[in-house]
C-alpha cells in the first residue's frame, strides 16, 4: 500500500512539474511571438491591414501570420497566451483522474467547459 502511495506521489510531483513547465513555456513562447510581431511592426511601420483593422478570427490570424503581417503575429501571441491556462486545466483533469479524485475531475471539467464557452463567445461575439 505504501509503495502505491509513493508511486502516486511521485507521479503527482511529475504532473505538477509538467503543469509548471507548460505555464512557463506558454508565456515565454507567447512573449516571443508577440515580440516578433512588434518588431516587424516597428521595422515596417505597417500593421499589414488597412486602417484600424485587427484580425480577430483564428483563420485570419493564421493567414496573416503566414503572410508575416505584424498585427496577425501579435494576435497569435495573444491567443497562445490565452490558451496556455486552458492547457493547464486539461493537464489538471488528467492529474485528478490519475489520483482517482472524481470530484475534482468533475469540477475541473466544468471549469474547462466554462472556459471553452467563454472562448467561443469571445470569438463569435
Amino acid at each position: 500500500m505504501a509503495d502505491k502511495q509513493t508511486a502516486t506521489s511521485k507521479e503527482m510531483l511529475q504532473v505538477e512539474s509538467v503543469i509548471g513547465r507548460i505555464l512557463q513555456v506558454g508565456v515565454i513562447f507567447s512573449a516571443i511571438v508577440m515580440a516578433i510581431g512588434l518588431g516587424l511592426f516597428l521595422i515596417t511601420g505597417k500593421s499589414g491591414y488597412p486602417g484600424t483593422m485587427v484580425p480577430r478570427q483564428m483563420g485570419l490570424i493564421l493567414q496573416g501570420t503566414w503572410q508575416l503581417k505584424p498585427y496577425a503575429i501579435m494576435m497569435l501571441g495573444v491567443y497562445c497566451l490565452i490558451l496556455t491556462p486552458v492547457l493547464r486545466v486539461v493537464v489538471s483533469i488528467y492529474a485528478f483522474y490519475k489520483e482517482r479524485d472524481h470530484l475534482y475531475v468533475a469540477i475541473t471539467t466544468l471549469v474547462l467547459f466554462i472556459l471553452m464557452v467563454a472562448l467561443f463567445i469571445g470569438v463569435h461575439g
